[in-house]
Order: C-alpha cells, then sequence, then structure tokens
C-alpha cells in the first residue's frame, strides 16, 4: 500500500512537460489487421465456411478495405453503446480508411470513411433488406459486393497523362530524367515524414501533458487515505475500494509511461476515471455512506470525480445538451452561471478541452466513453483517422490529407436487426427483425 502512494509522490515530482480498452474489441482489432473477417467463437450467426468465404469476397469484389466483425451484445459496452460505436471504434483501432460492417448481437450496422456521406449506411439497409430471408452470411456478401460497385462506380483520384518530352531513347525520356525524378520524389517523402512525425510528437506532448495533469491531480487527492482505511473499525469495503483505486491509477501511471501515440492516452485516462470512481467509493464509505453509483465523470472536468447528476447545458457549438456534472457545476449551469471547464494545452496555449483539436478525442473517449454529445464527437471521435459526426446523425471526417468520408446515415449505420428465429421481415428506421 505504501510503495503505490509512493508511486503517487513520484508523479507529483515530475517535471512539467474508462475502463482500459475492451478486451473482445482488441481481439477483434488485432484479428482484422491481418483477415478482413474476423467471427468471435461465442456468435453462431455465421460458420468459419461463411467467414472464409466472405474474405474471398472482399479479396475479389470490394475493391478497397473493407472489414467485418461478427461480434456478441458485450462488444457494444466496450464501444459505448450501440452497435454502431462498436463500428466506429474498430475503425479507430484498425486505423485503416475504409469500410468497417459489424454484426453484434442480432444488429447489423457498417461505417466508412471512403463512400461519402451517409452511403455505408444506406448500402448496408439495401442488403438487409434484399437477403434478410437467407440469414447473415448472404447479407454481408451482398453488402460486400454492393460496397464494391460502389467503389467501382467513383471515379478514383489518378495521374493524369505527361507531356513527354522529345529527346533520345524509344520513348522519348532519356535516364537523367528518371534520375532527377527518384531523387525529388524521394526527398518529398522523406520530408513528409519528418513533417508527419514532428506533428505526432506535438500532438502526443500536448496530450501527455494533460494526462500527467490529470495523474498529478488524483495523487494529490488520495494521499491520507491510506492511513484512514486503515483504522480499527472502518468498513472493510473502504480499504477494498482503496486497493481497487490504488490498482487503477497504477495501471493509468504504466499506460502513461507506454504512451506512444495520442490514441494509447485512451487507457491512461480511462484507468484514471476508475481510479476516482473508487477512491469516491472509500470516501463515501469512511463517512458512514453508500459508494456512489457508478457515472461517467464530471464533463466539465473530470478531476471534479464522478458526476451525480445530467444537467442541460447550453453548448457553444451543440445548442443546449444534457451532460453529466458533479453537483458544484450543475448548479452554476442551473444558474446561469459558466461552470469551470477544464483547459488543455494545444501547441503552446490552452482550450476548453471541447475546442481542443481531434488528436484529444483518444483522452475525453477514455474519460467519457459514449456519453460525448455529437457537437463534441464531431471534433473527436477516431483522432487523426476519423473525424466528426454532424446533428443529423450522418458523420464525417477529414483525415487532412483530402479525403472525406462517412459514417453511416439515417439511422447511424443503416441495416438491421436479425432476430433470434432468422425469419420474417422489420421496419427499417432504426433496424428491424431479421
Amino acid at each position: 500500500m505504501r510503495f503505490v502512494l509512493a508511486v503517487a509522490a513520484i508523479v507529483l515530482a515530475l517535471p512539467a512537460p474508462a475502463s482500459a480498452q475492451g478486451e473482445l474489441l482488441r481481439e477483434a482489432a488485432d484479428s482484422l489487421h491481418d483477415d478482413p473477417v474476423y467471427r468471435h467463437p461465442d456468435t453462431d450467426l455465421i460458420t468459419e465456411e461463411d467467414e472464409a468465404s466472405l474474405e474471398r469476397e472482399i479479396a475479389v469484389g470490394a475493391r478497397g478495405p473493407l472489414f467485418i466483425a461478427v461480434l456478441p451484445e458485450e462488444a457494444r459496452a466496450e464501444a459505448g453503446g450501440t452497435s454502431a460505436d462498436v463500428a466506429l471504434e474498430l475503425g479507430r483501432l484498425v486505423g485503416t480508411n475504409g469500410v468497417y460492417a459489424v454484426i453484434v448481437g442480432n444488429e447489423f450496422r457498417a461505417v466508412s470513411t471512403d463512400l461519402g456521406e451517409g452511403v455505408a449506411g444506406r448500402l448496408a439497409t439495401q442488403a438487409f433488406r434484399e437477403r434478410v430471408a437467407d440469414g447473415p452470411a448472404a447479407v454481408l456478401s451482398d453488402f460486400v459486393r454492393r460496397v464494391g460497385e460502389e467503389r467501382e462506380r467513383r471515379p478514383s483520384p489518378g495521374i493524369g497523362p505527361i507531356d513527354r518530352p522529345s529527346g533520345s531513347g524509344d520513348d522519348g525520356v532519356g535516364p537523367g530524367f528518371w534520375i532527377v525524378g527518384l531523387v525529388v520524389g524521394a526527398l518529398a517523402f522523406l520530408g513528409f515524414g519528418y513533417a508527419r512525425r514532428r506533428r505526432e510528437a506535438r500532438e502526443l506532448a500536448d496530450v501527455k501533458e494533460a494526462s500527467r495533469e490529470d495523474l498529478v491531480a488524483l495523487a494529490d487527492d488520495v494521499v491520507g487515505l491510506d492511513e484512514q482505511v486503515e483504522a480499527p473499525d472502518v468498513d472493510p469495503r473502504a480499504k477494498e475500494a482503496y486497493v481497487r483505486a490504488m490498482e487503477s491509477y497504477q495501471r493509468a501511471d504504466d499506460s502513461f509511461d507506454r504512451a506512444r501515440s495520442p490514441r494509447d492516452i485512451a487507457r491512461v485516462t480511462s484507468s484514471l476515471a476508475d481510479a476516482r470512481y473508487e477512491m469516491e467509493g472509500a470516501k463515501a464509505l469512511l463517512a458512514g455512506r453508500e459508494p456512489p453509483a457508478p457515472r461517467p465523470p464530471c464533463f466539465f472536468d473530470a478531476r471534479h470525480g464522478p458526476s451525480v447528476r445530467d444537467v442541460n447545458w447550453l453548448s457553444p457549438y451543440g445548442g443546449v445538451v444534457q451532460v453529466p456534472a458533479c453537483e458544484a457545476d450543475a448548479q452554476r449551469v442551473e444558474a446561469g452561471e459558466e461552470p469551470e471547464a477544464r483547459q488543455v494545452p494545444v501547441g503552446g496555449t490552452r482550450r476548453p478541452f471541447w475546442d481542443a483539436p481531434a488528436y484529444y478525442g483518444p483522452w475525453a473517449g477514455g474519460f467519457y466513453g459514449g456519453v460525448l454529445p455529437a457537437f463534441l464527437l464531431g471534433s473527436f471521435i477516431g483522432g487523426s483517422a476519423f473525424g466528426g459526426i454532424d446533428h443529423a446523425g450522418a458523420a464525417t471526417y477529414d483525415t487532412g490529407d483530402g479525403w472525406n468520408g462517412d459514417f453511416g446515415g439515417g439511422d447511424f449505420g443503416g441495416g438491421g436487426d436479425f432476430g433470434g428465429d432468422l425469419g420474417g421481415g422489420g421496419d427499417f428506421g432504426g433496424g428491424g427483425d431479421f
């Protein structure tokens, strides 16, 4: 116990410079790095033969990256609550632009980064309607075909014809031309890589500074609790909660040390959220009260601890939204006052975290998961690979290199719901029974 507290003291001395990602999604993403179709062993909607067949169809007909995952219902909780969230999170974890289709439990959803706004959801819904009676494998196969046809119809960026200068050689181009071209291309590639590494280093420095502030704040709040939980006649649950808090804090600290990109910071902040909840539970038990119900951290500043209730807040970007808040901030909002908003470092300045760049997405997602309001998702979701969600429910992104895509549309992910008897039809406003 003293050793764990010593770790907190070390963090306090450093110079200034949600539970961790679930195993279901991490395992699926790791598999999708090698094969485009993943079937969890606990699911039986498609067979191993179906999986192999879909992989062949993707290789031949998808005309670009397409990933399929068939997962149990528990995956929704890991991603934030919906099947579309599962598809989005898999896209973030895999890190490849393309189409992501999922069956989670009995729900079929699809999102994409290269088909255009709302297209993936529309194709998923069309495939579901057309092949619902033939089973999930047939629906997925039809979806693969539709994605390939959609990509084939779209003009792909290419290099136009080159006017060749006259000169020696059958093709009018001398060896000097190619040498110069190779040298210029190599220099451009090296320059792009160097600039990208510098940008990523700056982004990581920003989010690590914010995370370090979170670590220090928790370490400061926990000082003295170890002596209290060791006192005689203390509710043993207080000590158990304190130990869990310290274990979560240790995981956050270890993840902080291992972080090599902004997306790694999600593990830090989700562990910190767990640690602070357990610490508040220990404090409540020490005071003779029952631990609070599990809730996300205060939206305005996670360092305020777990929220106690939701409050309607007039945000600067998304109109009135309902967010979780600590009691002090909830009272400020209801009194028409500005809450104490968390300011995070951005390139030498500080901004409210909801106004931070997209690379703060994993940092915020680790704390708040699926409770982020839509205007925040528009800034954060997916970090550098995936961008935002418009207020109508369709999502777009910008990778910074001119590409734009969608994360479904309409019912956000399209598709439908596969019923237990694999029969019947269904409505498609929000999914149907398959």
